[in-house]
């Protein structure tokens, strides 16, 4: 692939170069674009605290600019100085999941620009888990704001080469630190109000969520709602298309069976028609499907962290293979399936309940 501006930079992901991430943090503080690994996902970094810096993020994914930020921080005091009053229950999640997958979303302090929160009076904040990420964050002194690092509404990228495949000539540099681990962003839990709110589902799951807290409830967007056009997004992930390959995602929802037999129904229909057919199964199911459809699996079904992972990878495996259409089998909610389908339904342009 032809680079045009674009420095990539590998780095052993468990020890990373301190001259290489002195050089991302230099482009960083100088208001440039770095994505760079997470546990989660590839995330598109600027200076957190720099409205114009962060800008070039909307600029280079083509995202709306009320879809709001996440600040990554390196340790504990630069979070609390992003608050202007950090809820009572903020600490104790803080010590149980950070550094990790889990995002709060609090009362903004004063200082951070308005395109980091969407304009909103709170601001989403967390610790990721990855030795690169940490380490660039210590070394440019700054909460990086970072969305995922892929043009807005694709595929999440969990790898380095996902990310120059989106935005090539779009960013400054990328950190090379091989696939992300888990595969799906982080949970964002609000606790803005009387009770935590999960805005959008990730690693770390409502059950263990509430195994700590008194209670914990689910915000209605998570299982399919829509936010209207004038409502504002309190979290990423909430109002727009999500995670969506180039080929429409038709999502069958039910009992496997039941699920095996509608796709497959489908899946016959679309091929008589002349449309080129994928099909995202688990294990289980994908020897049961006959024709000529492309069939991609994401893991067991009785292992969803395994979808989790695959997930974003498969989707945009798709693309490569030029499929007109992809029929997706769906999984039940329980822990990180939970994440697993919301993705699922923010990339499906039609749900089949069977």
């Amino acid at each position: 692939m032809k680079n045009t501006g674009t420095r990539v930079w590998q780095l052993d992901p468990d020890r990373p170069d301190p001259e290489i991430i002195s050089r991302a943090a230099e482009i960083i503080k100088k208001g440039g674009l770095v994505a760079f690994p997470t546990e989660t996902v590839y995330g598109l970094g600027a200076n957190g605290l720099d409205g114009e810096a962060v800008a070039g993020i909307y600029r280079a994914k083509g995202r709306p600019s009320d879809n709001p930020l996440i600040l990554h921080v390196a340790d504990l005091d630069m979070a609390n100085r992003l608050s202007r009053n950090l809820p009572p229950q903020a600490p104790l999640l803080m010590e149980k999941f950070w550094p990790g997958p889990l995002t709060l979303v609090v009362p903004k302090a004063g200082g951070i620009p308005q395109q980091v929160t969407g304009g909103l009076d709170t601001v989403a904040v967390r610790m990721p888990g990855h030795p690169v990420a940490l380490a660039l964050i210590k070394a440019a002194g700054v909460p990086i704001a970072a969305p995922s690092a892929n043009r807005s509404g694709r595929p999440s990228p969990t790898t380095a080469d996902h990310v120059l495949a989106d935005l090539e000539g779009r960013v400054d540099a990328i950190l090379d630190g091989g696939s992300a681990g888990l595969g799906l962003e982080s949970t964002v839990l609000d606790l803005t109000g009387p009770c935590p709110i999960i805005l959008r589902p990730g690693g770390v799951t409502y059950e263990q969520l509430a195994g700590v807290l008194k209670e914990v409830a689910i915000d209605r967007s998570v299982l399919g709602e829509k936010l209207s056009k004038e409502q504002v997004p309190r979290s990423p992930g909430m109002k727009y298309i999500h995670y969506a390959p180039a080929a429409p995602v038709i999502l069958f929802e039910g009992e496997p069976e039941k699920v095996r037999q509608a796709l497959s129904r489908r899946a016959a229909e679309l091929s008589a028609r002349g449309k080129r057919v994928g099909i995202l199964a688990t294990e289980e199911t994908a020897a049961g499907y006959a024709g000529g459809a492309k069939i991609l699996t994401m893991g067991r079904r009785k292992n969803p962290a395994d979808a989790a992972a695959l997930l974003f990878g498969r989707l945009r495996q798709f693309d490569q293979l030029q499929v007109d259409v992809i029929l997706a089998e769906g999984m039940e909610t329980r822990g990180i399936g939970l994440a697993v389908m919301n993705r699922l339904r923010r990339a499906a342009s039609e749900i089949v309940k069977c």
